[in-house]
């Protein structure tokens, strides 16, 4: 629309190269699919980011099928140009593509005539060329007049050089003190880092006591009230015992023996009577004293029934009797539990007390610190301040010198010089020595009285004023700095505050001269050669500790004959055995210290290794490259080694490395245990130095839903991968240009047996070495380090697991049968096709900045953004995505994996959803044309992605019952993600 207002995106003069070039990656699809190379070839040609056999390789080359792998090729070479290839195909999509520069930027084209001045069109480019070389030749000649000048302006530096090179050694002066105070400083910092860790400890023991006070406390009320319990159980159980024993003594004493005897005796005086009387009331009596007996028996066997629970219930109150001594004396020892509690309690507060105590010390201890850095800090402002005034006050003294100097006789000269020596060391006595850099001069010809030797020693120091030096003395600092070379080393910086100067005391006519005296010394009885001042350590060894790293310097001449290592990129580099009488042994390295960092000095320029988290096969190849002097960075780590040498004794593992690779080659299997692979296999290497083997790594295979090695075996390491790689590449160039349908029908069949990886910026990987100076190192001695611009392809890739604690969404390829599938797939349970969102002209800006707009549709402001995504992923299904390849990247960033089904084609599998395309408004060319256009844009992406064979089904109901279990297998796996090696 004419009046639609574009949103302002970000400048894109104010990007850097990072920005534009992760701008571009978002959008590498749709400027495959949307741009021709030959019409913005002719300007990056102008714009000198592509040359003649680019362009050439670009449209010519058999490799490149399609328009979209040469558009992506293009893109390849482009980013090794860096900003101005970002830059300049920025600009070509503005005047070719505006639609497409404002999609991919958010900006609107710029229409101002100035921003196109520089742009020419086919018909004016011969002139263009003409005027061209005409402006380039005045440059030449403009350049020319301007090398005369600079040459010119280069003598005058040279007088400068002396005069820098005065004020340098005078910063070393400083820098010396610098380094001094800010070693200082460090140990001062450790100190109270150990105040702070005595601090942390004693919180922590201080919280122990009172979570152990606590617990007391809850024991002593559990005991509490158990002993509650008991007694009240006691009482009621007395009770109880009281009531029974009432009734027993109840029963024992009613009268019923007394009664029963009366009528014992009353029926004996009715049995007397009865006798007397006739035989009917005998038989009365008779019957009447039966049933007197058998309720007499009755009487009988109830008095024993009482007896019996008499007895009963006294043995119940002895048993309970018992049982209240046993919890008498539970209480007791209760009791004495309770003491024991408190008296522990009291210990404790007391121990606190006393931890209180140290705490304020060590507070008291830290504030006494700080106070005296505080005072050193003063100091050292002092110092610098005395030091300004005292090189003001030396170089007032030296023009007073040099304008007397031509005025006045040598002996004069002498006189003046001498005084001003001694008004400078009169000055420079209350500094300290550190401040003070002298030269190593001998001594004893200081002390020497001849006047040859002053006059020598004079010149030599005269050398050192703003004026250009004499050839004399130039000569002499010479020889001086040739005698200094055997005694120093290339860092004396480094090394000179560990070493001394101290005169030789041998013979004379033994020992070199260190200064040449001058042609008249030879008339004089005195000698001409002077003792040479050599360096003694003013301690045992160059050892320095910053916080918890030794730095050790020696000789490192065939290092590793002088030590070995264990380890790895897992565990560290830790040294092992160290050669007793080598050099490592003498400076005192011991086994169990890890190697942080080698420092080297090669070809005249100081490098440095990080082996920090470097493999086995890295530190190896690191330490054999160093040749004479070395500093090695070590950390003590004496138990983390011990337990790596326990697990190497059993066996758990056979070295300290362990990273996961992804296989970018098909390798197949070999003699001697050699591991066959597959492209876009998962590799667990877990140790880059087998023993027996060369250029191997011993690695296993990743089980796909989980974290566990299955099949173990040997593969190549990474540079004999490489060149296998390079081979394979070669061969399937040669077929393709040998017989090109072959090979097409022979890549459908098969499995895909390489994927091109490259990278223009080789970051930390523990696949390279962290060499500082150049960009990689490879194992073999005849390889060189890469250019900057170069391109490295990448036979393994180093990748991480992530894993989607819910449903990932998903992206069906190509987008032509995607638009089709995605909503019959959203109609399905779990499945929830992903909603665009309008958006304001404010609120798209600021999502598109923060890069949360994964695509935007063709009609309005509608777009997908990252809130739609995740709003469908909370509800715990899967969100079907109907967008392209550009918002894999995307989704990354904000740690949102989706499944990615590529579904292969071919015509016959094509006219099976002859129907659904026409429905669509679309044909079998344009989804062949689409699914060969996107399918080598998959092997750019950093995650693993699965594809469906053609003819794995028959149609639309068989390939979405297919995409749904796949889709479920997919989820159960583990994500493996590559870096940005862009």
């Amino acid at each position: 629309m004419a009046g639609e207002v574009v949103p302002e995106g970000p400048d894109l003069k104010e990007m850097g190269e990072e920005e534009l070039w992760e701008l571009i990656n978002d959008n590498r699809h749709r400027i495959s699919l949307g741009v021709r190379p030959c019409i913005v070839i002719p300007y990056l040609r102008q714009a000198r980011v592509l040359t003649e056999m680019d362009e050439d390789e670009i449209l010519s080359c058999h490799n490149l099928t399609n328009r979209c792998m040469r558009t992506s090729y293009m893109l390849d070479l482009l980013r090794t140009q860096g900003r101005n290839g970002a830059v300049a195909l920025l600009e070509s999509l503005m005047i070719h593509y505006p639609t497409l520069y404002t999609q991919v930027t958010g900006r609107k084209p710029s229409t101002e005539p100035s921003r196109f001045s520089g742009l020419i069109k086919y018909s004016e480019l011969t002139e263009y060329l003409v005027r061209a070389v005409t402006g380039m030749q005045k440059e030449l000649q403009e350049a020319r007049c301007e090398a005369g000048r600079m040459s010119a302006r280069c003598a005058s530096l040279e007088l400068e050089i002396g005069q820098i090179m005065e004020q340098e050694e005078k910063s070393r002066c400083l820098q010396s003190e610098n380094e001094r105070m800010q070693r200082y400083l460090c140990s001062l910092q450790r100190d109270v880092t150990k105040l702070k860790d005595e601090k942390c400890d004693l919180y922590i023991r201080y919280t122990a006591a009172i979570e152990e006070q606590s617990a007391v406390n809850e024991r002593l009320h559990n005991l509490n009230l158990q002993v509650y319990q008991l007694q009240t159980e006691l009482q009621n159980v007395q009770t109880e015992t009281d009531v029974q024993k009432k009734l027993s003594l109840r029963c024992v004493s009613t009268p019923e023996t007394p009664q029963l005897q009366e009528e014992v005796r009353s029926l004996r005086c009715q049995l007397a009577k009865a006798e007397k009387l006739d035989p009917a009331r005998q038989d009365i009596l008779a019957q009447d004293l039966a049933e007197a007996i058998d309720s007499q028996v009755e009487l009988a066997g109830q008095l024993r029934c009482y007896r019996e629970e008499n007895e009963q219930l006294l043995r119940d109150k002895q048993g309970l009797l018992d049982q209240k001594q046993c919890l008498s004396l539970q209480v007791e020892q209760l009791t004495l539990d309770c003491k024991m509690h408190q008296q522990k309690s009291t210990m404790i507060q007391s121990q606190m007390r006393e931890l209180q105590a140290e705490r304020d010390q060590a507070y008291l201890s830290r504030d006494e610190a700080q106070a005296m850095i505080a005072r050193i800090l003063a100091e050292k402002d002092t110092l610098r301040c005395q030091l300004v005034e005292l090189q003001e006050r030396v170089f007032s003294l030296q023009a007073t010198h040099n304008s007397r100097q031509q005025r006045q006789s040598s002996d004069e000269v002498e006189v003046a010089w001498e005084s001003m020596k001694s008004s400078c060391e009169e000055f420079r006595a209350p500094a300290r020595r550190r401040l003070c850099r002298s030269n190593a001069v001998n001594p004893m010809s200081l002390s020497s009285s001849n006047s040859e030797y002053e006059d020598a020693a004079a010149s030599s120091v005269r050398s050192r004023n703003a004026e250009p030096p004499s050839p004399e003395s130039i000569r002499r600092r010479q020889k001086a700095l040739n005698a200094e070379s055997s005694c120093e080393t290339a860092e004396s910086d480094y090394l000179l505050d560990d070493f001394v100067f101290l005169p030789s005391v041998g013979s004379e006519d033994k020992q070199t001269p260190r200064f040449s005296s001058s042609s008249g010394s030879s008339s004089c009885g005195l000698p001409r050669t002077l003792a040479p001042p050599f360096l003694v350590r003013s301690r045992p060894k160059a050892i320095r500790v910053n916080g918890r790293i030794l730095s050790i310097s020696f000789q490192g001449e065939e290092l590793l004959r002088q030590l070995t290592v264990v380890g790895g990129n897992k565990t560290g580099v830790f040294v092992h055995q160290v050669t007793e009488g080598s050099a490592a042994h003498t400076v005192g390295i011991s086994n169990g210290a890890q190697i942080v960092e080698v420092k080297y000095e090669q070809n005249h320029k100081a490098l440095k290794m990080v082996l920090e988290d470097s493999t086995l096969e890295e530190a190896m190849w690191a330490l054999g490259q160093v040749t004479g002097l070395c500093h090695l960075s070590l950390r003590p780590r004496q138990d983390d080694y011990e337990a790596l040498l326990q697990q190497l004794r059993s066996c758990e593992t056979s070295s300290g490395d362990s990273f996961y690779v992804r296989v970018n080659m098909s390798l197949p299997a070999g003699p001697g245990g050699t591991l066959a692979v597959s492209c876009n296999d998962i590799l667990h290497v877990t140790n880059t130095q087998p023993a027996g083997t060369e250029d191997m790594w011993y690695a296993s295979q990743v089980h796909p839903c989980q974290l566990l090695d299955l099949q173990s075996g040997t593969v190549p390491n990474y540079y004999r991968a490489q060149r296998l790689l390079i081979r394979a590449i070669e061969d399937m160039s040669f077929q393709t240009k040998k017989s090109p349908k072959i090979c097409r029908v022979v890549a459908q069949n098969k499995q895909k047996a390489v994927r091109i990886v490259s990278t223009g910026r080789l970051g930390r990987n523990p696949l390279w070495v962290s060499v500082e100076g150049e960009k990689t190192k490879s194992v073999d001695s005849g390889a060189t380090s890469a250019p900057k611009g170069c391109v490295t392809l990448m036979p393994y890739t180093l990748v991480t697991p992530h894993y989607p604690p819910i449903c990932r969404p998903v992206l069906l390829l190509p987008t032509v049968l995607g638009r089709i599938l995605d909503k019959k797939l959203a109609g399905w349970q779990g499945f929830q096709l992903c909603e665009p969102e309008v958006l304001s002209s404010s609120e798209h800006t600021t999502r598109l900045q923060r890069s949360e707009i994964l695509e935007e549709c063709e009609q309005g402001r509608c777009c997908y953004t990252l809130q739609s995504v995740e709003k469908v992923m909370k509800k715990g299904i899967h969100c079907v995505l109907p967008l392209g390849l550009d918002c894999v990247r995307r989704l990354h960033r904000s740690e949102i994996f989706p499944i990615i089904i590529y579904v292969g084609q071919t015509a016959r599998s094509a006219r099976k959803l002859r129907s659904k395309l026409q429905r669509h408004g679309q044909s079998e060319d344009q989804l062949l044309a689409c699914s060969r256009s996107e399918e080598p844009l998959l092997d750019k992406l950093p995650c693993l992605y699965h594809t469906v064979a053609p003819d794995s089904w028959c149609d639309q109901t068989s390939l979405l019952t297919s995409l749904r279990t796949i889709i479920w297998e997919e989820q159960k796996k583990i994500v493996w993600v590559e870096p940005d090696l862009w």
